[in-house]
């Protein structure tokens, strides 16, 4: 079991607690192009929309017409065009050498000596990244931005000072809340600004400002899974099991082992997480001693909510709202159903309902990773999507009401996870459009180890084709060091594979092929012009004329998907001034489809056709291109 499959342990368990916002608000925040957006089954045309349900009378037929209707909100086009995404796991286990923190971990340890987030986006920027994204939480619970919600964050590290030396008004601030962290989780966010504090301080708002000054959209990681606030009484019996099993001379799995290293210490939240806390009614958001927010809402500047839940799921309601309200916009927000103490005695159930909900009403054009009409792991850590792989998916319940992954009929990993057979088998009560986010680390880990070196140019080029060339999007960790720096082999490695890409991608032989007006409607890199069929076929064959001494090794294919995804099957076929001969052939195409073609073929003219699709469809990318070679 991989690392990140690990941290995927218990999300089919983990679904939705209840409604949780209040009627008005959940009104409010309905998913744009919703359920309410498609006719019943037999009671008049389909129209488009990102979810529909699969009514209990619709037969195979009305079923696969409704998925041929179904099509991605704006906020998901713009986000699979920008094609890769930059994610960045830095936070305590950078310094304890760590993939899974324990949640015990001494706030004095996150000590970077020469953070420079510039520099990761100027790495970023190298790598062709178009939008990237921080871990302002992982599952061990440090957060790296000053919330008011859990004392366990960078404003309790001596590095919140200048020089990571707090002065004589700092220290004695700290004092206080240190006294008081045991039953006041906003005791350090109230003394945040005593002191000569380090205007870098805040990992999350320097991020967030360096990747927009650099051009670049921005995304958030805010785990589920909660280490720091698991029940103190539970953790020590927990603590007792561990040092057992290690005694014994069993192995430890990669919780437990950090676990284990720290057995002397104790959680540093307020024991939120799975604590069987009572269900009741909430405000979000939960204003602490001294908020600063309380002019404003109470004035209607800033929105709040009425919801009913549990005390974890109020905090992590809380940290939702002061991500959106205080760092957004934000582009993407990736949670996953991490839930991994469940089989040791602790498990808390996430509200995702509640939290979908959340999420929409303060920003609708955020795309949710497993969020309703959002994204979805691809169903590995290895960069790969699927040779075809669809972006309208099945799901066994509505999508606003669950993880995502626990809704897909066979899990995440299957390798059928949209064919006609896939849509219309049993079980199956929504379509949504849910395409694919492919993880991978330029490393072996997801944290920046000393011992590990990055993958090499050569292989992200092939990475790049294997996700983005597959109707992926490429999610491509690269994490800072202990110094707070991108690695200077990291840097060499990403600036040669942007290079690659540019080089090959940057310069397509079809722009002087004819007829030219087609050419340039398949090579304009715009959505928005396209070739069809007549007449609403769903076969059709279009054919080019090449410029003399064509020779290409790779094919690039695209749909127009503000309309849907519907190839189901196509050829790419050359002429050589005497037959015609098969060099590509594929299933899906979506938003992109690269296809290698080897040995490398010098043609007269081109032709693609397409045999089956499930719907009219529109060809909005067709491109040659010889591959350049990678340095490094």
């Amino acid at each position: 079991m991989s690392r990140r499959n690990l941290l995927r342990t218990g999300t089919a368990a983990a679904v939705a607690a209840g409604s949780g916002l209040s009627a008005a608000t959940a009104a409010q925040a309905a998913p744009a192009g919703g359920a309410d957006a498609v006719s019943p089954a037999g009671s008049g045309p389909i129209r488009p929309a990102s979810v529909m349900p699969v009514e209990a009378g619709d037969t195979a037929e009305q079923i696969l017409a409704k998925a041929a209707a179904i099509v991605p909100r704006a906020p998901q086009v713009a986000w699979q065009q920008r094609e890769v995404t930059g994610f960045t796991h830095f936070g305590m286990n950078t310094f304890t050498d760590r993939e899974w923190g324990s949640g015990c971990e001494d706030e004095a340890w996150f000590d970077p000596a020469d953070a420079d987030v510039d520099q990761w986006m100027r790495a970023y920027k190298a790598a062709g990244m178009k939008q990237v994204m921080l871990t302002a939480k992982h599952h061990d619970g440090f957060v790296v931005y000053p919330t008011r919600y859990s004392n366990h964050s960078v404003i309790a590290s001596p590095w919140w000072y200048r020089g990571g030396t707090p002065d004589a008004e700092a220290t004695r601030a700290r004092a206080r809340a240190e006294a008081a962290r045991g039953t006041d989780p906003s005791a350090y966010w109230r003394i945040r600004q005593a002191g000569d504090t380090n205007p870098h301080g805040d990992i999350l708002g320097s991020y967030l400002s360096a990747a927009r000054r650099a051009g670049l959209r921005v995304g958030v990681y805010l785990s589920p899974a909660d280490g720091s606030e698991l029940p103190h009484a539970w953790h020590q019996t927990f603590v007792q099991q561990i040092v057992a099993k290690h005694d014994a001379g069993h192995s430890l799995s990669i919780e437990e082992q950090s676990t284990y290293d720290d057995r002397d210490r104790t959680p540093a939240g307020m024991g939120r997480y799975g604590s069987g806390s009572a269900v009741t009614t909430r405000t979000i958001p939960t204003l602490v001693e001294g908020d600063d927010r309380a002019q404003a809402l109470a004035a209607g500047r800033l929105p709040k909510f009425t919801v009913s839940c549990d005390d974890y799921n109020a905090y992590y309601l809380n940290q939702l709202y002061e991500l959106f309200t205080q760092y957004g916009p934000i582009d993407e927000l990736w949670l996953d159903g991490a839930n991994p103490w469940t089989s040791s005695g602790v498990t808390e159930t996430y509200d995702f309902t509640t939290w979908f909900k959340l999420i929409h009403a303060l920003s609708p054009d955020t795309v949710t990773f497993a969020g309703p009409q959002g994204t979805r792991w691809v169903g590995n850590e290895d960069g790969a999507a699927r040779t075809t792989e669809w972006s309208v998916t099945p799901a066994t319940a509505d999508p606003a009401t669950a993880h995502g992954e626990g809704l897909l009929p066979n899990g995440a990993q299957v390798d059928d996870i949209g064919s006609d057979a896939a849509l219309t088998a049993p079980g199956v009560r929504f379509l949504q459009w849910f395409p694919a986010e492919a993880d991978v680390s330029i490393r072996p880990g997801w944290f920046w180890h000393a011992d590990e070196q990055p993958k090499t140019a050569a292989q992200l080029t092939q990475i790049y084709r294997d996700t983005v060339g597959r109707n992926a999007v490429m999610l491509l960790n690269v994490p800072p060091d202990k110094a707070g720096r991108v690695d200077d082999a990291d840097v060499a490695a990403l600036t040669a594979f942007g290079s690659a890409v540019e080089a090959t991608y940057g310069h397509d032989l079809l722009v002087r092929a004819r007829p030219a007006a087609l050419a340039r409607t398949l090579t304009d890199g715009r959505l928005e012009t396209s070739w069809s069929p007549s007449r609403g076929a769903t076969t059709g064959t279009v054919e080019l004329e090449l410029a003399s001494g064509t020779v290409f090794d790779q094919v690039r294919l695209g749909e127009d998907i503000r309309t849907g995804q519907h190839v189901q099957a196509f050829t790419v076929s050359v002429f050589d001034g005497t037959a015609w001969t098969t060099v590509a052939e594929g299933s899906t195409i979506g938003y992109a489809r690269v296809l290698q073609v080897a040995p490398p073929v010098g043609a007269s003219r081109l032709r693609v056709a397409v045999t089956r699709s499930r719907g009219p469809f529109r060809l909005a990318t067709l491109g040659l291109y010889r591959t350049a070679p990678t340095a490094g």
